[in-house]
C-alpha cells in the first residue's frame, strides 16, 4: 500500500471512531478513540480465529508505518509546538524550581526505582531479566507523556498553578527521558562504561543544546513574523520553524524535543504579543488546535492499533499488570521529593502530590522507545509491560483524574 493509502486508511478510521465516540461513548476525544480501536483491533483478531484475513491485512499496514520514526521523528515535533503554544510563559517562570526538579531529577529517580523494582519482580516471576534492561524500561516509562497530558489535564479542571506545572513538566521531561534511554542503550547493547564526563556531555549537547537552538531558531522566526502581515505566510513560518527546526536539531545531534519546546513558548508568547495582529493570532491558533486534534486522533488510533504488532503470552500480560502499581509508586516517590523540597509541608501539598501521581500520564512515547530496541525476547517483555502501563495510564488514569482534581479543589 502506498503512503498515501496508508494516510488514508488511518484519517478514515480517526474520523469513524471520533464519530462513534462523540455520538455514543461521549468520552474525551483521544480516550475515546484509542478505546475504539483496541476493541476494533480485538474483534480483528477474533475474526482471525473464524479463518477471516482481516487481521493478516491490519498487521501487514501496522508493519509499513514505523511506528518509532513516525512520532519520535514526525508528528511530535507538530504536537510539542501545538502544546508548548498556549503555555503561558510567565506562569511557567513562577513554578520553573519545581518543574525542573520534576522534568530532571524527577526522571533520574523514577527510573532507578523503575529499574530495580522490574528487576526484582521479574526475577521472582522466573524472568532473566537484566538489571541493565530494568533501567531502559525505567527510563522510557518514566517522563510523562505531553500528547496524553496536555489534552486531558486541559479538560480536567486542573486549577492554573497544577496545570502549569503538570504541562511544563511533561513537556521538558520526555528530552531527559529520551537522553537517558539513549545513554543507557548503548550500555546495555554495546556493553561499554560509558564515564561520567561522557554523560555529562551528552546530557549537555542534547538538552542544554537542544534549549539553546530552540531559542535560536524561534528568535530567527519571531523576527520574520514581526516583519510580515499575513497570517498565510505567517502560519507557514511557523511550519518551517517546527519541521526544519525539528529536523535541523536531529542531524546536529540536539534534542529535538526540547529545541521545539523552547521555540513554541517563545513564538507562543512574545511573538504572539508583539509580532502578530489580532487577525493572524485568530488564524494560527485555530491552525495549531486543529492540527493538534488531528494529529492526536491519529497517534491514540495507532496505540489502540498497535496491540496487533504485539506479541503478549500470559506471562508477558501478569508482567506488564505488575509494572502498573511499580510506576505508579515510582511517580509517587518522584513527584513527592520535588514537591516537599519546595513548599512547606500541608493538607494541600498532599492533595497536589496525589493529582500529580495520577494525572503522570504514559503515552505513545513510551511504546516508540520501547519499539526502538533490538529484536528480542527482552524487547517483546518490555514492550508488553510499556503497552500495559500506558493502556492503563490513559484509560483508568485519563479518566478519572478529572473527579480527583475536582474533589481536591473542593476539600481545598
Amino acid at each position: 500500500m502506498s503512503l498515501f493509502g496508508i494516510m488514508a486508511v488511518l484519517l478514515t478510521l480517526s474520523a469513524a471512531f471520533s464519530y462513534l465516540n462523540y455520538r455514543f461513548f461521549e468520552l474525551p476525544t483521544t480516550i475515546g478513540i484509542m478505546l475504539s480501536a483496541l476493541m476494533f483491533s480485538l474483534a480483528l483478531i477474533l475474526l482471525g480465529h473464524f479463518g477471516l484475513p482481516m487481521s493478516a491485512w491490519a498487521r501487514q499496514l501496522l508493519a509499513r508505518i514505523d511506528f518509532n520514526r513516525t512520532l519520535l521523528h514526525g508528528m511530535l515535533s507538530f504536537l510539542l509546538f501545538a502544546g508548548s503554544l498556549r503555555v503561558n510563559i510567565n506562569d511557567l517562570a513562577r513554578e520553573k524550581w519545581i518543574v525542573a526538579l520534576l522534568a530532571l531529577g524527577g526522571v533520574v529517580v523514577s527510573t532507578a526505582i523503575v529499574g530495580l523494582m522490574a528487576w526484582w519482580v521479574l526475577g521472582l516471576l522466573g524472568f532473566h531479566f537484566p538489571l541493565m534492561y530494568g533501567l531502559l524500561f525505567g527510563a522510557l516509562i518514566s517522563p510523562t507523556d505531553p500528547v496524553a497530558v496536555l489534552g486531558i489535564v486541559k479538560s480536567a479542571g486542573a486549577s492554573e498553578v497544577l496545570e502549569t506545572r503538570i504541562s511544563g513538566e511533561s513537556l521538558f521531561n520526555d528530552g531527559v527521558g529520551v537522553v537517558l534511554f539513549v545513554i543507557l542503550l548503548q550500555i546495555a547493547v554495546g556493553g561499554g562504561s560509558p564515564t561520567v564526563t561522557g554523560v555529562a556531555e551528552l546530557f549537555l549537547r542534547e538538552a542544554l543544546g537542544g534549549a539553546l537552538f530552540g531559542l535560536a531558531i524561534g528568535w530567527l522566526a519571531y523576527l520574520l513574523l514581526k516583519s510580515v502581515d499575513d497570517y498565510h505566510v505567517e502560519v507557514l513560518i511557523t511550519l518551517a520553524l517546527v519541521a526544519g527546526g525539528y529536523h535541523l536539531a536531529d542531524h546536529l545531534g540536539l534534542s529535538g524535543p526540547i529545541a521545539t519546546v523552547v521555540a513554541g513558548l517563545l513564538i507562543g508568547n512574545h511573538g504572539r504579543a508583539l509580532a502578530m495582529s489580532e487577525r493572524t493570532r485568530g488564524h494560527l491558533d485555530s491552525f495549531w488546535e486543529l492540527v493538534d486534534e488531528i494529529m492526536n486522533a491519529v497517534l491514540f488510533l495507532l496505540i489502540g492499533l498497535e496491540v496487533l504488532q504485539i506479541a503478549m503470552p500470559g506471562s508477558f500480560i501478569i508482567a506488564g499488570v505488575l509494572m502498573i502499581p511499580v510506576v505508579l509508586l515510582a511517580r509517587l516517590v518522584s513527584v513527592g521529593i520535588p514537591v516537599a523540597l519546595t513548599e512547606a509541608p500541608c493538607r494541600s501539598t498532599l492533595q497536589v502530590v496525589n493529582v500529580m501521581t495520577w494525572g503522570g500520564l504514559r503515552g505513545g512515547i513510551a511504546v516508540a522507545l520501547a519499539l526502538s530496541l533490538p529484536p528480542g525476547h527482552l524487547r517483546d517483555l518490555i514492550i508488553t509491560m510499556t503497552y500495559a502501563v500506558v493502556v492503563f495510564s490513559i484509560v483508568v488514569q485519563g479518566l478519572t483524574i478529572g473527579p480527583l482534581i475536582a474533589r481536591s479543589t473542593a476539600i481545598d
